[in-house]
């Protein structure tokens, strides 16, 4: 008991001494606070609030982040809606196969949850845990609903106007083309002995054509375009005079301008096309006689005029029309095909006969010619195109036409016979902006019958 008294004893003696030294050590600490310098108690003061202000924006950056993210997911929901609407989801369907096998998530039912995938909202992750996004490389074209534009090279649809928009094109076209003609006017003793004239020509024509078509979209398929052309035409014919004993060439020079024949086309775009699949159009054109035909000018006489000269049977005016309604129908069809576009046209032209036709003779007045026709034309045209950049694209094909003979009073007329024109095109095109492009196109003659040069150069404007 005595030990135990001391124990406690002592335990009393170190209680009593701890709560006598504990107020000095409070003391002193307070002391020692008091003494720590004003600046630097404020560096830190402001410090503090400095963190809590940075806190606070990133506690208001986060709300927010969550609420874009809540904005773009109903934006995405709405976007997707109005793609099924319109149908333009064909090709991420037709090339979805590969990225639907690669997402575990895509192969799952609705409420299935699949084991190692990310949860609901989560982007996938790679195999060295970075996040992977999922979105498309590349960018997608503006208009997904039209095909490829390429440099347009024939005088057919390539793309059509989009509904409710108005496109006014103008454009400027130059052609030459030359031809020699011999003619031997006498008979034959034997072969290689001629007793009579040769009849030596060569026409050098040059015709330049300015137009403005209009083209307006009616639905998101289906386009109309109305085309006014005015026309100037010259014509050098040098010639030597037959039945006379002179070895002197003659020029006859002819020209004509005015207004040209206003077309009217309609064209409708049959599929929707997409991966692997062609573009198919197809279009109806009508052409009137508004210009000068070639039965309203006044011809020289093809006999004998006035004492020696004589009559060259060409128009002293040339016509600015081909003089005959005609109908024109076809189909174009464009396949794209990475990094180029594939397209062609087959089409088939067919003139109205025109009722007693009579033309103007120099000297002898008027001469009644009957029921003439002429001949009607098959067009077929195949090329390609290339894109090189954003802006840019060249193209290059060719283009054959088949015109039949032309009939007067239901018999082949004298001297007419089927023609085959064929040219080699290269076009190349450049976009300004959004609603102005420059398309140029150069055509080379590879048959005699066809023009030795052509150049289009036209400037579609969208309004």
């Amino acid at each position: 008991m005595y030990r135990n008294g001391r124990v406690m004893q002592a335990k009393t003696c170190a209680g009593a001494l701890a709560f006598a030294v504990l107020p000095m050590w409070i003391g002193a600490c307070l002391a020692q606070e008091a003494t720590i310098d004003p600046v630097l108690r404020e560096k830190i003061d402001a410090q503090g609030r400095r963190i809590d202000a940075m806190r606070s924006r990133m506690a208001e950056q986060l709300a927010e982040l969550e609420q874009m993210k809540r904005e773009l997911a109903v934006q995405e929901m709405n976007y997707n809606d109005l793609r099924k609407a319109v149908g333009l989801n064909a090709l991420e369907e037709a090339r979805g196969g590969s990225a639907a096998l690669a997402d575990p998530r895509a192969q799952a039912t609705p409420g299935q949850e699949v084991p190692g995938a990310p949860p609901p909202g989560a982007p996938p992750a790679g195999s060295s845990g970075q996040v992977v996004a999922t979105q498309p490389v590349g960018r997608r074209p503006e208009t997904d609903e039209r095909p490829p534009e390429v440099a347009p090279i024939f005088d057919q649809p390539g793309v059509l106007t989009p509904k409710g928009k108005l496109i006014v094109e103008p454009s400027y076209q130059y052609g030459y083309s030359s031809s020699d003609r011999v003619a031997l006017v006498g008979y034959t003793v034997i072969p290689a002995i001629l007793i009579g004239l040769v009849d030596v020509r060569q026409v050098k024509t040059t015709t330049q054509t300015g137009a403005v078509a209009f083209r307006y979209g009616l639905t998101n398929r289906m386009e109309v375009e109305v085309r006014i052309p005015y026309v100037d035409i010259h014509t050098d014919t040098i010639s030597r005079e037959i039945f006379t004993g002179t070895a002197q060439d003659r020029l006859f020079t002819t020209s004509g301008k005015g207004l040209g024949d206003i077309e009217a086309t309609l064209r409708y775009q049959i599929n929707d096309g997409g991966a692997d699949k062609p573009y198919y159009v197809g279009w109806f054109r009508a052409k009137s006689r508004t210009g000068r035909d070639p039965f309203e000018v006044t011809s020289d006489c093809v006999t004998r005029c006035v004492e020696n000269f004589t009559g060259t049977g060409l128009p002293l005016r040339n016509p600015t029309g081909s003089g005959f309604y005609s109908a024109q129908l076809g189909v174009t069809w464009l396949y794209p095909s990475d990094p180029v576009v594939f397209f062609g046209n087959l089409s088939y032209l067919h003139n109205f006969e025109r009722k007693n036709v009579s033309r103007n003779v120099l000297l002898a007045g008027k001469q009644f010619l009957g029921d003439v026709k002429a001949g009607d034309i098959a067009d077929i045209s195949i090329g390609m195109g290339l894109s090189l950049n954003e802006k840019a694209s060249i193209s290059i094909g060719y283009d054959q036409a088949f015109v039949g003979r032309t009939t007067q009073n239901d018999h082949a007329l004298p001297g007419s016979a089927r023609v085959t024109l064929g040219s080699l095109l290269v076009g190349g095109s450049y976009r300004f902006n959004d609603k102005e492009t420059l398309n140029v196109t150069l055509g080379v003659g590879v048959t005699g019958d066809t023009p030795d040069t052509t150049i289009t150069v036209r400037v579609p404007i969208t309004l």
